[in-house]
């Protein structure tokens, strides 16, 4: 009962910063939904609801008013907060008034320009080595940058190559911090003289995207207040915004865990690969045959997750499922996340890892980095500054502060460095 009489008032004091919005706002719910196994968070999924949290029996999604009236009709709903979504007032508003920076005391995350800025500083400083470029045009015109780092790019195509991936959703800003850092631990410690990463790099070509989603990442940070915003910010027919990136890639897609809905936060788009950076990804990938190993970062929950997402059954070539399985297993001693199949959680079609595996049978991860699910609490809470109109369920976990990015990318160090020594020949792990 206090839980329910503090979101009211809550909702109470906040409505009247609501009601600036047009009259084609949504309402979005944090849901609490008793959930026991994967088939039952799989029909949540199919509702169209994000699930950010997933706990023993029970899951916290995040989904629009349709999503909730569906998920009462299967499910048991143990709680649920709301708010009206402001996004169709900032569509219009964000580029006319609004800051594109995060919140003061997260500085040390990187804005757009600021990470447009690092990257091309970092290229500058070691010709040779480091590659910048951009292999795409988003729908608000910025750049989608991939970094390169190897030794003698004109034989890179001959040497086995990994690609590890950040920022597919826009709020996972975390999930961008960690891929840049990794670029600037690997040229930081080739000329500190460390032998390992030497011989990598000599070896290796790696490729490197911090940001796939650079328009949603801007937008949820505009105004120096975060919006919990997720897909990218494509302008749907209907009025609405955005298309969740990693559903919309094209192997198995629109076969459970996303949603038609323009709506829903885990909108698959209106085709597969329809959005110019899954495109951008798709053509990338597939010019560059070298790669053999893929990382796909995102937040938050500490799991390595392998194919597949789209079907309970496991991936069908024995080695190649044991290669997935050993490879997360070892992992998981270095960071302490938990190793498993992503389909474990719930149904969840058109992902990366399912498409680069299953078309191209590169050896893919996922991995969820920190926080630790728990932090993230249930519904209620305090009301956090730093999110408009949210409460702690979603501040907690997507935006746990800037403290957390040098721990969580120390804990991934090896991990990636153990992805890049296998590059060669992923199979090599079933010997060992």
């Amino acid at each position: 009962m206090k839980n329910t009489l503090f979101i009211a008032l809550l909702v109470f004091i906040f409505s009247g910063f609501f009601q600036s919005a047009q009259s084609t706002q949504h309402k979005y719910y944090w849901i609490k939904v008793e959930a026991h196994d994967k088939f039952q968070r799989s029909l949540i999924a199919n509702t169209g609801a994000a699930i950010e949290i997933v706990k023993d029996d029970y899951v916290i999604a995040y989904g629009s008013e349709a999503n909730l009236k569906s998920i009462q009709r299967i499910a048991r709903v143990i709680a649920a907060s709301d708010m009206v979504e402001e996004a169709n007032f900032h569509r219009q508003q964000s580029k006319k008034w609004r800051t594109l920076d995060f919140p003061a005391d997260d500085s040390q995350f990187h804005n757009y320009s600021e990470l447009t800025a690092a990257l091309q500083q970092l290229a500058q400083d070691n010709p040779g080595l480091v590659h910048l470029s951009s292999i795409s045009k988003t729908n608000e015109n910025r750049d989608l940058w991939v970094i390169r780092i190897t030794k003698d790019l004109a034989i890179a195509e001959q040497k086995p190559a990994v690609i590890y991936m950040g920022g597919h959703h826009a709020r996972e800003h975390v999930s961008v911090e960690i891929p840049y850092l990794w670029a600037k631990y690997l040229v930081d410690e080739y000329h500190n003289g460390n032998q390992r990463v030497i011989s990598l790099i000599n070896s290796r070509d790696i490729h490197i995207i911090p940001a796939v989603n650079p328009d949603g990442l801007e937008f949820d940070v505009s105004g120096a207040k975060y919006k919990l915003w997720r897909k990218n910010r494509r302008a749907n027919a209907d009025g609405t915004y955005g298309v969740d990136l990693n559903r919309n890639y094209g192997y198995q897609w629109g076969t459970g865990g996303s949603s038609s809905k323009t709506t829903s936060d885990t909108y698959m788009g209106p085709s597969p690969f329809s959005e110019l950076e899954t495109q951008a990804i798709k053509n990338y990938i597939e010019t560059h045959t070298n790669i053999t190993i893929l990382l796909s970062v995102h937040t938050f929950s500490k799991l390595i997750l392998y194919p597949w997402g789209h079907s309970y059954s496991p991936i069908g070539v024995n080695n190649d499922f044991r290669v997935h399985e050993k490879m997360a297993q070892t992992m998981s001693t270095w960071n302490g996340y938990k190793p498993q199949q992503s389909s474990d959680l719930y149904i969840a079609s058109g992902d990366t890892t399912d498409w680069s595996y299953g078309v191209h049978k590169i050896i893919s991860f996922t991995f969820e980095l920190d926080p630790d699910p728990s932090s993230a609490g249930g519904i209620g809470g305090v009301f956090n500054p730093k999110c408009e109109g949210f409460f702690t369920p979603g501040c907690a976990g997507f935006y746990p502060g800037q403290n957390i990015i040098q721990p969580t990318f120390s804990k991934n160090i090896e991990p990636f460095l153990y992805l890049l020594e296998y590059a060669d020949n992923p199979y090599r792990v079933l010997n060992n």
